[in-house]
């Protein structure tokens, strides 16, 4: 098979792909970007990004122009590539248990178009061993599969690609040494490890950060109970004081990440990851939590209720398993006349942000979007601001 490409980006138009594709092509190297999605092949062939990636679109649109970076909605074309990266996502079920079986069903149809000769190198976050069961598909031979998980920052990966270190392991030296040369037109720095190891590292990164907010939304909840203000504590814990300088404030720890790799650690353990589950106890509990508080003081029956906010984080626009809706369910379930707002989600049912403060008797903030520091805070408004985007 000839090849046309120097890499071949499969989910090429997600969240993860895209930027890395866009890195990669901005670094000289001929792209394809595969994907299923036409709606956002057609954007991204017009140069625009389908979501907020901060400093990509620049790039996107230069890398088009030379002629760099292309959009296949074909998968057959990943043959054509030396180098074949997989940034599928690895979503888990209702019950909280990774979906191994239709990542691996899937990676099945794209074994077909691939061949020994080309680098196959695994982005996605897996359930541990589950490139162990992918090298076993693709069958006999001298297959090069690497696995180099992602690690970046959603809506900074531009910036960070190209700052922070990247894993590297693979199942043969020969493996290792091409995914090490590909990755090294990017990052600073190549760290080389097992496939066990890279495995767990990016889960436990994850984890790790989810138990961090997990642990700040406590003491919140701890601080409200002696009537103190936790951000005030926090200031004071951290102030030239390095060993608490890493505990984040509080806020909706949600998104397609956290919570997801966390339980894939505690299925991977046989569900004995106490930690993992009191995280999630915590974390998911916080809309309930500032729902009883509210209660506990008066009566939402009839009250308007505005969150400020639905995307998962502050400056994305991503609402994927956002904690802001589940805060309005349990809103709505009380009586309250729920309205929402979102400066970079699109959804006709939203309203201006300075319109929803306006009009609601309280206002939770959801996702601290930067531009909500300017709005005006009308004289009798509650503001429920967890993130202290507003002061005190």
């Amino acid at each position: 098979m000839k090849r046309v490409y120097d890499v071949a980006v499969l989910g090429g138009l997600g969240h993860v792909g895209l930027p890395l594709g866009i890195s990669f092509a901005s670094k000289g190297l001929k792209v394809c970007l595969v994907d299923i999605d036409k709606a956002k092949a057609q954007q991204v062939s017009k140069g625009e990004i389908p979501f907020v990636e901060h400093g990509a679109e620049p790039l996107l649109k230069n890398a088009l122009k030379k002629k760099l970076l292309s959009v296949s909605l074909e998968l057959s074309d990943i043959s054509k590539a030396e180098y074949v990266i997989i940034t599928l996502g690895t979503p888990i079920d209702q019950y909280m248990n990774p979906k191994v079986r239709e990542f691996m069903e899937f990676f099945g149809k794209v074994a077909e178009h691939l061949d020994e000769k080309q680098t196959i190198i695994v982005r996605s976050t897996v359930y541990p061993r589950t490139c162990d069961q992918m090298f076993k598909k693709l069958g006999k031979g001298k297959w090069k599969l690497a696995y180099c998980p992602e690690r970046i920052v959603q809506g900074y990966a531009i910036r960070e690609l190209v700052e922070i270190p990247q894993l590297v392991s693979g199942y043969s030296d020969e493996a290792i040494e091409s995914a090490t040369d590909l990755f090294s037109k990017l990052s600073p720095k190549v760290i080389r490890t097992t496939v066990r190891e890279a495995e767990l590292s990016k889960l436990f990164a994850n984890a790790w950060r989810y138990i961090q907010f997990a642990t700040a939304n406590q003491f919140y909840m701890i601080s409200n109970r002696f009537g103190v203000d936790f951000n005030t504590v926090r200031k004071a814990m951290v102030d030239s004081y390095p060993r608490t300088v890493g505990l984040p404030g509080p806020g909706f720890a949600a998104g397609p990440c956290l919570l997801k790799d966390t339980m894939q650690l505690a299925v991977s353990t046989g569900n004995n990851f106490q930690l993992g589950h009191s995280a999630m106890l915590i974390n998911e509990g916080l809309p309930n939590y500032i729902v009883d508080m509210l209660l506990g003081e008066e009566d939402l029956h009839g009250k308007k209720v505005g969150i400020l906010g639905m995307a998962f984080k502050a400056n994305v626009d991503d609402i994927r398993d956002s904690l802001s809706y589940k805060l309005g369910k349990v809103l709505r379930f009380h009586g309250a006349d729920v309205h929402y707002t979102d400066e970079f989600a699109k959804d006709p049912t939203f309203i201006p942000a300075q319109e929803l403060m306006d009009k609601c008797d309280i206002v939770i903030v959801g996702a601290p979007h930067s531009t909500y520091r300017k709005l005006k805070i009308p004289e009798g408004t509650r503001v429920i601001d967890l993130w202290s985007l507003f002061g005190k």
